[in-house]
């Protein structure tokens, strides 16, 4: 889309076409088409049209019910990020002190906004016009237009005095393809330049991808991993005076609601572990039961933590799957009963689960080359019951266990 045609939506006719766009969308798209040119469309209104109807129906997931008043680009829906992760962000910012926010790079607006409806004042930049119009569009959609403007430029021109507080989801597709862009100095903004915003402004928060590299955490900065209904979502980097922790794992569910420690006592759907990042968890045979721990745990290095509050241990230093003697409630992993323990030989297996009558398995994995989809064909199952397989490694060592859950 461009400049004119993005302009075209925003005219009466392009309302209605919008209108009746949504009233199609999600069926046949040649059909929609076609009964949108029927009612005189033009072909390139329609069509733009209905590319707008699409994406609004792909992000209630994201946005909820906002999307259904928001312009989208696929790009820009796909990095955006979800409204309960920016919701509880702008609430920490507001909380620390923030009450001026640049939001370079601000791509379609959801951070902003989210920052926006907190009371921050927003300032941002986005460096395609097409995008910047569009997150104009969405906050005067939200009817925050005072509190969240958008300049098209370069982040890096920023005045940053202006502000005290920054926000920074540097693009990681490049422009035209959509590819991935793995290296952060290939980003955009620089990593270079992202990373000294620190060094300039008080409150600073960096979005990063989730596998980032620990080694690339600035020295004091807290990094944070958030995983929404054990999807992982995001990371971020909160830097200054907003740090305080090394390493912080936060799991929403459903709606916000405040943390919890890593005991995941009170039921609220909003669950935290820290630590430091550092500790290592101790090592001991395969127990009863197993726990497969949320990967913002994983992936913020807080297995060891974890296992201290389950009482837990690991039977590979490598393996971040946790072995307790007894079952215990926790919103950070998921429980599983082990009943069987076997050297991986499918032969073996395979004879194990005729034996159970095991028709149906779900295929869990860490430390294993093995093809879950490839395997189940191998298993060739026959009955009515229905086991959890569990491929690892215990003392490095190539190991199949057959589980259970635990309500």
């Amino acid at each position: 889309m461009d400049l004119d045609q993005f302009a075209a939506l925003r005219t009466p006719e392009g309302s209605v076409a919008l209108d009746a766009a949504a009233r199609v969308a999600g069926g046949d798209p040649l059909a929609a088409a076609a009964a949108l040119r029927s009612a005189g469309m033009p072909p390139a209104l329609a069509a733009a049209a209905l590319t707008q109807a699409e994406l609004r129906r792909r992000a209630v997931g994201k946005f909820g019910p906002a999307a259904a008043g928001m312009f989208l680009t696929r790009a820009g829906l796909e990095q955006a990020t979800r409204g309960t992760v920016a919701a509880r962000r702008a609430r920490r910012l507001r909380a620390a002190g923030v009450r001026t926010l640049a939001d370079l790079g601000c791509g379609l607006g959801a951070d902003a906004l989210a920052a926006a409806r907190a009371g921050i004042r927003v300032y941002g930049v986005e460096a395609d016009p097409v995008t910047a119009a569009m997150a104009a569009a969405n906050a005067e959609a939200a009817g925050l237009a005072e509190l969240f403007t958008v300049e098209c430029g370069d982040a890096t021109a920023f005045d940053v005095s202006r502000v005290d507080g920054v926000f920074c989801d540097p693009a990681r597709r490049k422009a035209g393809t959509g590819r991935r862009v793995f290296d952060p100095n290939a980003y955009s903004p620089p990593w270079d330049f992202v990373i000294g915003l620190a060094a300039r402004v008080p409150y600073t928060v960096v979005k990063v991808a989730p596998g980032i590299d620990h080694a690339l955490i600035p020295a004091g900065a807290e990094a944070e991993w958030v995983s929404a209904d054990g999807d992982l979502v995001e990371a971020a980097l909160w830097c200054g005076r907003l740090a305080e922790v090394p390493r912080r794992a936060t799991l929403l569910r459903g709606k916000e609601g405040p943390p919890v420690n890593a005991s995941g006592r009170g039921r609220v759907p909003c669950y935290q572990v820290t630590g430091s990042g550092d500790a290592e968890a101790p090592v001991g045979p395969v127990r009863r039961f197993l726990y497969d721990p949320d990967p913002a745990v994983v992936r913020a290095h807080l297995v060891a933590e974890l296992a201290g509050a389950l009482d837990a241990t690991l039977a590979d230093p490598s393996i971040a799957y946790l072995y307790a003697d007894a079952p215990a409630a926790t919103p950070f992993a998921r429980c599983l009963e082990v009943t069987d323990v076997l050297p991986f030989s499918l032969k073996r297996l395979r004879a194990l689960l005729r034996d159970r009558r095991v028709g149906r398995v779900e295929i869990l994995k860490r430390g294993s080359a093995l093809e879950p989809e490839k395997l189940r064909r191998d298993l060739r199952l026959a009955g009515d019951e229905a086991a959890s397989l569990v491929l690892t490694r215990v003392a490095g060592a190539p190991t199949a266990l057959v589980c259970r859950p635990v309500g």
